[in-house]
């Protein structure tokens, strides 16, 4: 009786796994019909970008040429640390003597009084915007020289009052940070499309968000996120119940991947894991679902103790099958990165390493940031420890 059951709860996992690569299909199809909006020089507005930084990273100069590099009309680029000699300001100051033409300002914003350090500087650099139009990103971002002329024409409708696009994965080196930016390119971006479809966007994605002065200060501004650990989600979250649309933008940006250990990538992701259920109990949970490897592998064990060995492998077989159409897909239709298509078969591990750390989330309140250990309480607030 009870491998029966296992083997039934494995046919269900694989079939609400396959229930969820459909919508993403069918999101990948709509996703790709959506149209492209493009304004003159003359109608786009000028743009700031808010750049928090905080220590060197891989690739970080590389990362914040690509913002020097964007092709658009007028714009500034308002960097913030905490203290005037981070090292990553230091690159900020080559890369001014570097491209002059570019318009830039620098704010050291202090020790944090709140927990989430984030939102403090964001506020800093805000009292320095000259821009209404604004587009936070984070700063292991890389971006292409049409990044602002696609992100921003959809913002200049009032009823729009942010934009956020999705991101592929880009891994530095290692195996861990490869698996790390899979997730990225696929998990991620698979279950943005099918929420944009079922519900619309109501929630904004932190590596890019753009939005207005007006939209901003109609939700409190910057400091309202101070003990909120998914700024990103809030925003976007807030603006849609303030009664602005949420946008996701056709253009797709590169996430660098810096965790080339074992132990930092596993950390990064439960982080995120665990920021996640907090924020969104009641979706994290459903997200379980969605899984597709888990119940594979159950199936094949409960096939092999009932001495149904082809049933398990069939099992197990429909749900590899289903990671790898995923994969190709989402990752490649979509996101265009070429490693979800030349490693679509490892992608099946990646499925699997994600729904640990969805188990995982569940298994403590406690997340660490930035070298600090933080209390996750309902929703989504972080206390210090």
């Amino acid at each position: 009786m009870i491998l029966r059951a296992l083997m039934l709860i494995a046919a269900g996992g694989v079939l609400t796994s396959t229930v969820f690569l459909a919508l993403a299909l069918a999101g990948v199809v709509r996703f790709r019909r959506k149209p492209r909006p493009s304004l003159g020089d003359e109608e786009l507005p000028p743009v700031t970008l808010l750049k928090p930084v905080h220590g060197m990273e891989p690739q970080l100069r590389a990362s914040l040429e690509s913002f020097f590099r964007v092709d658009y009309p007028r714009f500034e680029l308002v960097f913030g640390a905490r203290r005037a000699d981070d090292p990553a300001l230091g690159v900020v100051r080559e890369l001014m003597r570097k491209h002059p033409q570019v318009a830039v300002k620098m704010v050291a914003a202090g020790e944090p009084p709140w927990p989430n350090a984030k939102c403090w500087s964001l506020v800093k650099m805000m009292a320095e915007a000259s821009h209404d139009y604004l587009v936070i990103s984070d700063s292991d971002v890389e971006v292409a020289p049409s990044y602002l002329r696609e992100l921003i024409p959809p913002l200049v409708d009032p009823q729009v009052g942010c934009v956020t696009c999705v991101y592929r994965g880009a891994a530095v080196d290692g195996l861990w940070a490869r698996l790390e930016a899979l997730g990225m390119s696929v998990e991620m971006t698979s279950g943005v499309l099918v929420a944009d479809m079922v519900e619309g966007m109501k929630f904004a994605l932190g590596p890019t968000m753009a939005t207005r002065r007006d939209a901003l200060e109609k939700i409190g501004g910057f400091g309202v996120f101070a003990d909120y650990c998914a700024d990103d989600f809030l925003l976007g979250n807030w603006i849609d119940a303030a009664g602005y649309r949420v946008e996701l933008s056709r253009h797709v940006i590169d996430h660098i991947v810096l965790h080339q250990s074992l132990g930092e990538s596993l950390a990064h992701q439960a982080r995120w894991m665990r920021s996640t259920r907090y924020s969104r109990p009641k979706g994290h949970l459903g997200t379980g679902f969605t899984f597709a490897m888990p119940f594979g592998v159950l199936g094949l064990i409960a096939g092999a103790l009932m001495g149904q060995w082809a049933l398990g492998a069939a099992v197990l077989a429909a749900a590899f099958l289903n990671r790898v159409v995923q994969s190709v897909a989402v990752g490649w239709g979509v996101t265009r990165d070429a490693s979800a298509l030349r490693l679509a078969w490892l992608y099946p591990l990646r499925d699997l390493m994600g729904f640990g750390f969805w188990v995982a989330s569940y298994a403590s309140d406690e997340i660490r940031w930035r070298g600090e250990r933080y209390r996750l309480l309902m929703g989504g607030k972080m206390v210090r420890i």
